[in-house]
């Protein structure tokens, strides 16, 4: 049975609903169950949120489920409602994602507010199934530990250190230094990636930096603070960086690479 207030976002969950019963009637028999991870599972999704969301599939899609889903995904961000243009999430083969050996297997996914979707391996990533297994939202289904593996801590640090040294112009490459959110994201990377090295666990948006104020150099509190006070701006391209926090941001990542 289709559970019925994932959120507590009335209109979310009837897009989740929308969402689920088109998946169902595509894949048939190939239909596992769908899920919530990310901010919403973690206990943070708000309106500045995706909705990152995870069907699992018994195999790959074959041309006519891969077509036909193709077109939901198509459709959806045309229903005129606010959350049908935030939704996120990929159709991850049931045996890629039981363990980490499946990691790096592309599932087909569509990417934040896009009608299009790719071959992408966005979604199978160790701190995606590490939120399912430990903190994931069953829309319909078997519950998620019997799904996923537990992911060890080490790979989950790993991982998050593996990125940090380049942290700053990865990000900037694909997002302009002359946005105001580019600023904000980068700090929430940095900031997320030093949390998962140090506990060995993922934490939200928001969770990762506070948790970097009381544990990071106190020095970097005010650019934090001010990070966690812009969130709630949302995304207006048109919108500068504050003087010299673009500067500051990609120093704090610099110092969280040091460190971790």
């Amino acid at each position: 049975m289709l559970n019925p207030h994932p959120t507590r976002f009335a209109d979310l969950n009837g897009v989740l609903h929308e969402l689920v019963t088109d998946a169902q009637a595509i894949l048939g028999d190939s239909f596992v169950g769908a899920y919530l991870q990310g901010s919403f599972a973690l206990g943070a999704g708000d309106r500045h949120s995706d909705c990152d969301f995870l069907v699992v599939v018994r195999g790959r899609p074959d041309a006519a489920q891969e077509a036909a889903l193709r077109e939901v995904h198509r459709q959806l961000p045309r229903r005129g409602g606010f959350w049908h243009g935030h939704l996120e999430g990929s159709y991850a083969v049931a045996s890629d994602l039981r363990t980490t050996a499946g990691l790096g297997r592309e599932w087909l996914y569509v990417d934040h507010g896009s009608d299009e979707m790719i071959w992408s391996t966005h979604c199978n990533q160790p701190w995606t199934r590490w939120i399912l297994r430990e903190h994931g939202i069953t829309l319909v289904g078997p519950c998620p530990e019997r799904l996923v593996e537990p992911v060890p801590d080490t790979v989950l640090r790993d991982c998050a250190r593996a990125g940090l040294a380049t942290l700053a112009d990865d990000v900037l490459a694909w997002c302009s230094p002359s946005v105001a959110w580019c600023q904000r994201y980068l700090v929430v990377q940095a900031s997320r990636s030093l949390y998962t090295v140090r506990t060995g666990a993922v934490a939200s948006k928001r969770d990762a930096l506070r948790w970097a104020m009381m544990h990071a150099d106190p020095r970097w509190r005010p650019l934090l603070q001010q990070v966690l006070a812009d969130r709630d701006l949302g995304l207006d391209p048109a919108s500068a960086p504050r003087p010299g926090s673009m500067d500051q941001a990609r120093a704090f990542a610099s110092y969280v690479a040091d460190v971790a």
